[in-house]
């Protein structure tokens, strides 16, 4: 049988023995019968009433807790196991009563005898599912059903046993504490539970205990705290340990249950380890070329802690006194690089001696005592010579020249020197990027740089250029300096006026009126500013009609000298303006300014400045010249209108040619189909299609005005004159405009275009009746078989 299988049964037995105990101890205080109640219930081993002969007690009565009842749980045996009995003091002899009961698993989990009122339970009970069940018992007549008695409720309690073993929720566990604790530090907690009843004897009572994990860990019995056990435990010597809990029930005695479950403890870092180099002395040969800011080397300080604790910081603290060098820490991998902060020379230092010093970035007190968390180291750094780009004498260059000046003049020079002990001879260029144009020059030996082309302030006052500087000896060593140059201003710029000027003048002015203010610019940029000095042409200074006058804002003020300005006699005059600078030399221009003589109001506001506007009569303004245009065209507009409606009424209704014929005569010049065409005849397919632009042969109009003919004259039983009535009518029909002037024609003028057949009329046939042949009639074909037929027959009858 395995182990906990025999712990079970252990506990089962030792469990029933107690109960057995209990219930002899009960039956040897209780009273045999309870006054208090009818119905009584006994314990397990059932309660009957006082034998005869037998004397009661007259102690004291004690309260007797009747209805509870206990029964173990988890009980295996073959027969169900009885709970308790039920008595009522009517049960006399052989009295016809029954019991019933009634409640949370009557009838399935508990069965009770009828007749005696014992109760079986039929199935095996788990506390854990279920700790108590409430029932009703009740006494009834056996033939009738009637009560006998009320119901009485009373409970079942399942007396738990040591059946379930401890359990750690949540396992495994994990769990961290900084290496170099004092011994007692807390580390972390775990608890297990137990679903035994926690009140009933020590079967949810828990003890706990270290199987592994000795003699770091301890755990505490009852709280099951985890401590340190074990002074200066080093993470750089031993990170994780394993420790295995248990927790065992039933006070930890023999026969308890167990469970166990593991705890991982982590030591997490704490700076107790100070940084050291790997090596004391480090060399390194550095290029005199490198370039500013590039690294030269690396060095590391190594340190057993992690994370932030194995930061350092690196400092050069000796042998850098020009502070040529620099030392930065990689984040990354935690190394110190050696920086370039000044440029390297071969030839004039070929050595350093370095010392750095790599300290923690994060220092804790409580290890001070370890020592200082710092090491040193020393760096030796040789420089190596190498080929170097010339160097000029400064890195750009500011020069000058004035504009206008001749090709090949010299403007400035530039200078390079090879800093290598081999001195090589230098070579300069201009970059021409930077020249496109190519307005400079640079000698290839000397560095002197000429004009290529006349330069013009006006149009670019600044040119920047690149030279640059090449060994002779190696073309790919080369330098670059960037040279700007600043045009100086000639005056070779004459003023001129500032815009386009045009001057109005009014007729009814006065003499001395400001008729427009005039300002000039120049080009150029003289160092003390701009003075300008305007005159008129020597011709016209004795000019009758103008003048000018000077302003204090470098401008003149044109005035007329007279008002009896007319546009008649001139509407517009011409004044040139000389303009001169104050430049060496100065330069002068001849500017004009036209000036419009205008028509303008009272006060001075112009209204018009068109010469035409004088031939109009005194007093007649534009807008009424206007308006009388306007009803002019409006007059013409209106006869044009009229005249061409009366050439439209005057046109007849039906429009007639020379072939005309008054008579009721339907002329067709279709090419129908005879008398097989049986759809219905559509004059628009007859119409000329030169007239269909608008003119059509034929017109009806239908006027708006309704004709009434007079009462005309009726005949007597005697009769009238016939002549004179048909002279009425007809006069009466031909002044009716509603009436058409025809009785029923149709006029078809168009015979059609390129007709094989030719017209189908004999109005139109040049030949007599007789000399015409229809024969060919039938050669057209059916259509025209038949007309053939009729033409044929006709000219046969006239045969006979």
């Amino acid at each position: 049988m395995p182990k906990r299988s025999e712990e079970m049964l252990t506990d089962v037995w030792t469990s029933l023995m107690l109960v057995w105990i209990m219930c002899v101890a009960h039956m040897s205080t209780a009273p045999l019968v309870n006054q208090s109640k009818s119905l009584q219930t006994g314990s397990v081993m059932g309660l009957h009433g006082p034998a005869e002969g037998q004397r009661i007690l007259s102690r004291a009565k004690r309260g007797w807790v009747w209805n509870q009842m206990f029964v173990l749980e988890e009980f295996s045996g073959r027969d169900p196991i009885l709970v308790g009995r039920l008595h009522t003091d009517l049960d006399i002899g052989g009295k016809n009563i029954k019991y019933v009961l009634a409640g949370e698993g009557a009838g399935t989990i508990f069965v009770i005898n009828e007749k005696t009122g014992d109760i079986h339970a039929m199935k095996r009970l788990d506390r854990e599912e279920k700790a108590e069940y409430t029932l009703t018992a009740q006494v009834i007549n056996r033939d009738t059903n009637e009560p006998l008695e009320p119901p009485s409720e009373f409970t079942i309690k399942v007396q738990d046993i040591n059946d379930n073993s401890p359990e750690f929720v949540g396992g495994p566990f994990h769990a961290t504490v900084p290496e170099m604790s004092q011994v007692g530090s807390f580390v972390t907690k775990v608890t297990a539970t137990d679903a035994d009843d926690p009140v009933y004897g020590n079967s949810a009572k828990l003890v706990y205990s270290i199987l592994e994990g000795q003699p770091y860990f301890s755990i505490d019995a009852n709280t099951a705290d985890i401590k340190v056990a074990l002074q200066a435990m080093d993470r750089e010597v031993r990170e994780v340990y394993l420790v295995v809990i248990q927790a065992k029930d039933m006070g930890g005695h023999m026969g308890g249950l167990s469970g166990t479950t593991t705890v991982t403890i982590t030591l997490t870092d704490v700076n107790d380890n100070p940084p050291k180099f790997a090596k004391s002395l480090y060399e390194f040969i550095i290029a005199e070329d490198l370039g500013i800011g590039k690294a030269g080397g690396k060095v590391k300080a190594n340190d057993k802690d992690t994370g932030d604790n194995a930061r350092s910081t690196y400092n050069i603290i000796d042998g850098n006194e020009k502070d040529v060098f620099e030392i930065t820490t990689d984040p990354q991998t935690l190394e110190g690089v050696i920086r370039l902060k000044k440029p390297l020379d071969f030839e004039t230092r070929r050595s350093y001696s370095l010392k750095v010093e790599a300290t923690n970035v994060h220092y804790d007190p409580q290890f001070s005592s370890s020592g200082p968390f710092k090491d040193t180291a020393t760096v030796k750094i040789v420089v190596e010579d190498s080929d170097e780009p010339p160097l000029f004498a400064k890195p750009s260059y500011l020069l000058q020249v004035h504009e206008n000046e001749s090709v090949n003049t010299v403007i400035g020079q530039v200078s390079a020197r090879d800093p290598d002990a081999a001195s090589s001879s230098i070579r300069y260029f201009i970059d021409r990027h930077t020249d496109l144009e190519r307005q400079f020059n640079v000698d290839v030996d000397d560095g002197r740089i000429t004009l290529a082309k006349p330069l013009d302030r006006e149009t670019d006052m600044w040119h920047n250029i690149t030279v640059t500087a090449t060994e002779v000896n190696n073309h790919s060593q080369i330098s670059r300096a960037i040279v700007a140059i600043r045009v100086l201003d000639v005056n070779d710029n004459a003023p001129e006026f500032s815009t386009e000027y045009e001057a109005f003048v009014c007729e009814n002015g006065k003499p001395g009126q400001v008729i427009h203010t005039v300002s000039a610019v120049d080009r150029d940029d003289p160092k003390n500013g701009h003075s300008f000095f305007y005159s008129l042409e020597p011709e016209m200074l004795k000019n009758p009609n103008f003048t000018i006058k000077k302003n204090d804002d470098n401008s003149i003020s044109v005035l007329a000298k007279h008002n009896m300005f007319r546009r008649q006699r001139q509407d517009t005059y011409l004044l040139p303006i000389i303009v001169k600078d104050n430049g060496n030399p100065p330069m002068s221009s001849t500017n004009t300014l036209t000036i419009r003589v205008c028509g303008c109001s009272k006060e001075g506001n112009i209204q018009s400045c068109n010469a035409e506007a004088h031939i109009l009569p005194i007093g007649l303004s534009m807008g009424a010249l206007i308006a009388i245009l306007a009803c002019i065209i409006l007059l013409l507009v209106i006869v044009v209108l009229f005249v061409t409606l009366r050439r439209h009424k005057n046109e007849p209704l039906i429009i007639k040619d020379d072939e005309d014929v008054r008579e009721n005569i339907i002329r067709y010049d279709d090419e129908g189909g005879g008398e097989e065409d049986t759809e219905a005849f559509d004059i628009a397919t007859l119409q000329n299609p030169d007239g269909i632009n608008g003119y059509l042969p034929r017109k009806d109009i239908k006027p708006d005005l309704q004709f009434m003919p007079r009462q005309g004259q009726h005949s007597g039983p005697n009769g009238v004159d016939v002549d004179e009535f048909i002279n009425v009518r007809l006069h009466e029909a031909d002044n009716d405009p509603t009436a058409p002037p025809y009785d029923s024609i149709q006029i078809y003028g168009y015979e059609g275009r390129g007709s094989v057949a030719g017209s189908l009329s004999s109005l139109e046939t040049a030949s007599s009746d007789s000399d015409q042949n229809y024969d060919y009639l039938r050669e057209w074909g059916p259509r025209f078989r038949r007309l053939g037929e009729l033409y044929s027959v006709g000219e046969s009858d006239k045969e006979t």
